[in-house]
């Protein structure tokens, strides 16, 4: 366990990097020199456009170097990124910041990681703590970025990650310890195969789907709020902060309930319907107190899904294929935002926000429609034997309903699909 939180306090950290500018961003961006309304989306965008970028090399390269001195790598860059951003007073200069900060793509890695620790019964659990993290990452940015900026400006807020990221190397290389050994047969799968398995895809286009929906709604929300509606800067924090309480209730339902009920393909249409409803609500209302209400619908459906969405990805790929898999998976996330950043700055610059929202809800609407044919990860379930059970991997994967077979430090681990064998089954057949 001490593991997973070592490893979720890491990765939260650099989320929180990400959310901390968030809040406020849109609105001290556009008071740098050069600065216009779709360079400021831009902004919000080329750190996900990078974290596209690198999210599958990192992954590959932690598969072959090791997850550790890959994750060390990731921290440095985005040190290195968070240093010029802090310097910046022009556009151009924070641009190339936030896309060295972006090329830091180690979200794969660490999930990879952690995946590699935790078996996948107590896997959900695990996500869902590096999904807390993330969260509390998310609800901390919400209240600290809007008052700590209004303080000490925008450079602080570039200055506090850069902290936080240098305790994050000291823990890597004092409490995280080595990668586990794992042993398997499993050939190379082909990137485009995997980009094109079914299960993964859906998942791929759901991380996009979810990041797009969330970058467009930080980059308009605040605008809307202060400039449209006329809530008063310095109490953004308020109305993030309702949000992000009620969305813990969600997060905290999604993850007991995913995992130990079976119902993590029900919590994801789920949420994918209040996108639907919060989006409609953007398009419709024109008073402040139905907008918030929209605002805080927006954010109990982003909580339920995240500490979910990476549990149920790295279900579907095999051991050996980790680190790239849930680097395909990042890289969608991200792209999703780099798409947020861009769509949102052009319909904010055309002010059809309205139209936008209307879209939004429609795209959501078939999304929606797509997750339905997407397998329920609670299907597939694992068999545990002594690591020394005498099995040939190879033929034995050959048997109907064999997902995956390994062995680790503790068990040979065969992986298989609930609907096609059971473990009686693969028992007699060793």
């Amino acid at each position: 366990m001490r593991n997973v939180l070592s490893l979720s306090f890491i990765i939260g950290t650099r989320f929180f990097g990400l959310f901390i500018v968030l809040p406020v961003l849109s609105l001290y961006a556009l008071e740098l020199q050069g600065a216009n309304d779709f360079l400021v989306g831009l902004l919000l965008g080329v750190y996900a456009l990078m974290q596209m970028i690198f999210q599958v090399p990192f992954g590959a390269l932690s598969d072959t170097i090791g997850r550790k001195k890959t994750l060390l790598l990731g921290l440095i860059i985005f040190i290195i990124g968070s240093l010029i951003c802090s310097f910046a007073d022009d556009i151009y200069t924070m641009l190339l910041g936030r896309a060295l900060q972006g090329s830091g793509a180690i979200g794969a890695v660490a999930t990879a990681m952690i995946s590699d620790f935790i078996n996948e019964e107590n896997r959900s659990k695990a996500m869902a703590i590096m999904g807390s993290f993330i969260a509390l990452s998310f609800a901390a940015s919400m209240v600290i970025s809007p008052v700590m900026s209004a303080h000490f400006g925008l450079s602080s807020l570039f200055d506090l990650s850069i902290a936080l990221t240098a305790l994050c190397i000291l823990l890597l290389y004092t409490l995280v310890p080595q990668e586990t050994c794992i042993s398997h047969q499993n050939t190379k799968t082909p990137f485009l195969k995997l980009l094109k398995e079914k299960n993964l895809a859906l998942m791929n286009f759901t991380n996009c789907m979810q990041k797009m929906l969330m970058n467009i709604a930080f980059l308009s929300i605040p605008i809307i709020l202060v400039k449209h509606l006329g809530f008063s800067n310095d109490k953004l924090w308020l109305v993030y902060t309702v949000s992000m309480i009620l969305g813990f209730i969600a997060m905290a339902c999604a993850g007991a309930l995913g995992e130990k009920k079976g119902l993590a393909k029900q919590i994801l249409l789920l949420g994918v319907v209040f996108f639907i409803f919060s989006y409609l609500l953007f398009a419709l209302v024109n008073t402040l107190s139905l907008f918030i209400i929209a605002v805080v619908i927006f954010f109990v459906a982003f909580n339920l899904h995240e500490p979910i969405m990476q549990s149920c990805a790295s279900k579907f790929c095999k051991v050996n294929e980790k680190g790239k898999a849930l680097g395909i998976f990042n890289a969608f996330g991200y792209f999703g935002s780099f798409l947020g950043g861009i769509i949102g700055g052009v319909f904010l610059h055309f002010n059809e926000l309205e139209v936008l929202a209307f879209i939004l809800a429609f795209l959501a609407f078939l999304w929606l429609c797509m997750l339905c044919f997407l397998k329920n990860p609670s299907e597939f379930q694992n068999l545990y034997l002594a690591p020394d059970t005498p099995v040939h991997l190879t033929e034995f994967s050959q048997n109907v309903g064999v997902i995956d077979i390994y062995k680790n430090s503790k068990n040979l681990v065969i992986k298989f699909d609930s609907k096609q064998t059971n473990k009686e089954i693969l028992q007699s057949k060793l």
